[in-house]
């Protein structure tokens, strides 16, 4: 048998209330060392209340947490000396240059210039910011500034890495760019916890991902499987005013149909019989695709929107 996964964060019914108002929900999770954790769920789910409870910043009302064994909020202090953040927005000093901004950063964990200095080229390399050391951070990219962002969560050499929505109103080259950086990480055995919105980006990372909504996590497995126990193999999706004539009669050759305004979706183990009654109507502008995560994330939290 194979040893068990040594455990880097460890909850058991984790809450946290605000009077009368619960907004975690004695939630249990753990993340082994060196996979990728994806947290994801809609607006006011609870997750950024859950990842303060984990970085130290918001105690927990009730239930236990532990994080690379430190008992938390009671040692949150050390624990956050071997923690790399990457907050949702940026926190770099405008006023500084790249160098700058590293050699101020280490010095909160005690780092001498000297050491600061070894390890700027592998980190500025690993940010694709190699001559930019004197550059202020006014002068870069939006892109530029998140991995930035990413390579100074890394000066530590910590041995857990949380990012908050890391490649939020990027372009897709300078998210491309994140995902392979992270992917590099991942293959050296870093441990990565992770909130995105983006659901390709959590199925492309995460080895595993939680689902939570209202406060509760809902399910939690690898993509893969979650996409297997919630949804059917394939997805057609009928789009326009012709959708709205043919697409009631339509969903008897598919598992599950939704109707979401003018979109018909069409969920199928076997897409064919669809597939040929669109062929055989005229106008039918559809798409037919595999299931996604995507899927999973509405049919658990809803097509509602959710404006907080």
């Amino acid at each position: 048998m194979s040893a068990p996964e040594e455990a880097l964060v460890e909850a058991r019914a984790l809450s946290k209330r605000y009077g009368s108002r619960t907004v975690v929900d004695a939630v249990s999770f753990v993340v082994p060392r060196g996979q990728c954790w994806g947290l994801l769920g809609p607006n006011g789910a609870g997750k950024t209340t859950l990842l303060r409870m984990l970085l130290g910043k918001t105690p927990p009302s009730s239930g236990t947490l532990r994080v690379m064994g430190y008992p938390v909020p009671e040692q949150a202090t050390a624990m956050r000396a071997r923690l790399g953040v990457v907050p949702q927005h940026d926190s770099l000093d405008p006023d500084f240059t790249v160098a700058e901004n590293l050699r101020v950063f280490g010095s909160y964990f005690g780092l001498s210039r000297r050491q600061v200095a070894q390890r700027l080229p592998r980190l500025l390399a690993f940010a694709s910011l190699e001559g930019r050391e004197d550059a202020r951070v006014t002068d870069l990219s939006g892109g530029m500034q998140r991995r930035l962002s990413l390579s100074r969560a890394l000066l530590n050499e910590p041995t857990l890495l949380v990012l908050d929505e890391p490649t939020t109103g990027l372009d897709p080259q300078a998210r491309q760019l994140i995902w392979q950086r992270l992917r590099s990480l991942r293959a050296q055995g870093q441990t990565v916890i992770i909130t995105t919105h983006y659901m390709e980006e959590a199925e492309r990372l995460c080895d595993r991902i939680t689902v939570m909504d209202a406060g509760r996590l809902l399910d939690s497995d690898t993509p893969a499987a979650l996409i297997a126990r919630h949804i059917e193999p394939q997805v057609v999706e009928v789009h326009g005013e012709e959708a709205g004539r043919w697409g009631g009669p339509a969903s008897s050759l598919a598992e599950r149909h939704e109707q979401v305004g003018d979109t018909h979706f069409y969920y199928c183990s076997d897409p064919h019989p669809l597939l040929d009654a669109i062929a055989a109507t005229h106008g039918v502008r559809f798409l037919h695709r595999p299931a996604n995560l995507e899927d999973v994330f509405l049919k658990l939290t809803g097509r509602e929107l959710r404006d907080a």
